[in-house]
C-alpha cells in the first residue's frame, strides 16, 4: 500500500518551495541594483564580440577575430578532450592497480598499495605541477626528440603523434565508424527471440575499423626538419601534465573501488569455477569481474564526475579550458563577470547530469533484478 503525504507534508515542502524563491529573487534584485549603480547592464550579447587573442591548442579552426561565443566552444572541446581521455586512462589504470592489490604476490600487492596511499594522500594539484615542471619541462629539445614506438616523438614541446590524413569522403566513414562503436554495446544485449545475439555484435568494432581504414588517404608522419617538428599532430605539455594528473589522481581510488567490489563477491564463485577448470583469468575476467561491476558502477559515476570538474586545475599550467579561457581571459576582457560565472556553472551542470545519467541507466541495465 502507498502511503500519501500528509496535508502538513504537502504545506511544508510548499513553504519550502517558496522560501528558496524568495531567496534567489532576493539575489537577482540585489545583483540588478549593483549593476544599475555602475551604469553596467545584464546580458548574453557579448557573447558576438570580437575575442582579439589567441588559443594556442584547439580541436577546432580558431582565429583572434573569432567571437567569444567561438572562444567557448573552443574551450568546451578542449574541456570535453581531456576529461574523456583521462576517465578512459584512470578506468583502465585504476583496474589494472585494483587487481595487482589482489595479487597472491607479496611485492606486486605491496607496490599496488604503495601508489594507492602514496596518490591518494597528495594533492592532486602538486601532482599535476610535478608532471608539468618536473617532467614535461626536463625533456630534450625538438632537435634530441625521445622516439616512441609507433613513430611518436617526445619533447620539450610535447608529444607529436601520426596523423591520419583522410580523404574527401573521410569524415563521413569516420562518422559512420564512430555509430558503429556506440551501437556495440546496445546491440550486444538484443535478444532475437530466446537467444541473445551476444557476441556477434563484436562485428561492429571490425566494420568500424575497416570504415575508418577505408577513410583514411595517408598517414602523416611527425619528422625532424631543420630544427622543429614537421606533419603529425601535437599535444602540448600542458594537456599531457593535466591528463596524467587527472588520470593517476583517479586510478588511486578506482583501484580501491575494483578490490572492494571483487572482495564483495561471494569466495564460492571462485571456487565454482575453479571447479569446472578454468584459469586464473578465466575466473577474473569471466565470473568475478561482471559481477563486482554492477557493485562498482555507483562509486564510479563519483569518480568520473570528479575528473570531470577537476579538468579546471588545468588553469594552473595555462591548460586553455573552460575556467581558464571563459572565465579567465573572456571575463578579464568583456567584463561579464555575472554572465560569464553562470555560463560556466551552466556547462559543467549539464555535463555531469548527462554523464551521471549516462550511467545510471547503464547502472539499471547491468543491476540484478529480482523475479
Amino acid at each position: 500500500m502507498v502511503r500519501r503525504p500528509s496535508p502538513r507534508a504537502y504545506a511544508g515542502q510548499w513553504l519550502l518551495l517558496l522560501a528558496a524563491a524568495a531567496v534567489a529573487w532576493y539575489i537577482v534584485s540585489n545583483a540588478g541594483d549593483n549593476l544599475a549603480r555602475r551604469n553596467m547592464s545584464f546580458g548574453f550579447g557579448f557573447l558576438w564580440d570580437v575575442s582579439n587573442f589567441d588559443i594556442p591548442f584547439r580541436l577546432v579552426p580558431w582565429s583572434e577575430a573569432d567571437t567569444y561565443g567561438r572562444a567557448l566552444l573552443v574551450s568546451f572541446l578542449n574541456t570535453i578532450a581531456v576529461a574523456a581521455c583521462g576517465i578512459v586512462a584512470a578506468t583502465l589504470l585504476g583496474l589494472f592497480i585494483g587487481i595487482m592489490r589482489l595479487s597472491a604476490n607479496w611485492l606486486v600487492r605491496n607496490i599496488a598499495l604503495s601508489f594507492v596511499e602514496f596518490i591518494r594522500n597528495t594533492p592532486q594539484l602538486i601532482q599535476i605541477v610535478f608532471w608539468y615542471f618536473a617532467v614535461l619541462q626536463t625533456l630534450p629539445s625538438p632537435r634530441q626528440s625521445i622516439v616512441l614506438p609507433a613513430g611518436m616523438l617526445l619533447n620539450i614541446r610535447g608529444a607529436y603523434l601520426p596523423n591520419a590524413v583522410m580523404t574527401p569522403h573521410g569524415g563521413l566513414l569516420s562518422g559512420l565508424a564512430l555509430l558503429a562503436l556506440a551501437a556495440t554495446p546496445f546491440l550486444w544485449r538484443v535478444r532475437v527471440g530466446a537467444r541473445r545475439v551476444g557476441a556477434n555484435a563484436l562485428f561492429l568494432p571490425v566494420l568500424a575499423l575497416a570504415l575508418f581504414a577505408a577513410g583514411v588517404d595517408h598517414i602523416d608522419w611527425p619528422t625532424l626538419k631543420g630544427f622543429n617538428i614537421r606533419g603529425g599532430t601535437q599535444v602540448p605539455p600542458e594537456f599531457v601534465a593535466l591528463w596524467l594528473g587527472l588520470s593517476i589522481y583517479a586510478a588511486a581510488f578506482i583501484a580501491e573501488i575494483v578490490r572492494g567490489s571483487i572482495e564483495a563477491i561471494s569466495k564460492g564463485q571462485s571456487e565454482a569455477a575453479q571447479a569446472l577448470g578454468l584459469k586464473t583469468g578465466q575466473r577474473l575476467f569471466l565470473i568475478i569481474l561482471p559481477q563486482a561491476l554492477r557493485i562498482m558502477v555507483p562509486q564510479l559515476t563519483s569518480q568520473y564526475l570528479n575528473i570531470i570538474k577537476s579538468s579546471t586545475l588545468g588553469a594552473v599550467v595555462a591548460y586553455p579550458e573552460v575556467m581558464q579561457i571563459f572565465a579567465g581571459t573572456v571575463m578579464n576582457q568583456a567584463g561579464k563577470e555575472i554572465e560569464t560565472i553562470i555560463i560556466v556553472m551552466a556547462i559543467f551542470l549539464a555535463i555531469n547530469l548527462l554523464t551521471s545519467a549516462f550511467m545510471n541507466w547503464y547502472n539499471r541495465r547491468v543491476a540484478l533484478v529480482e523475479r
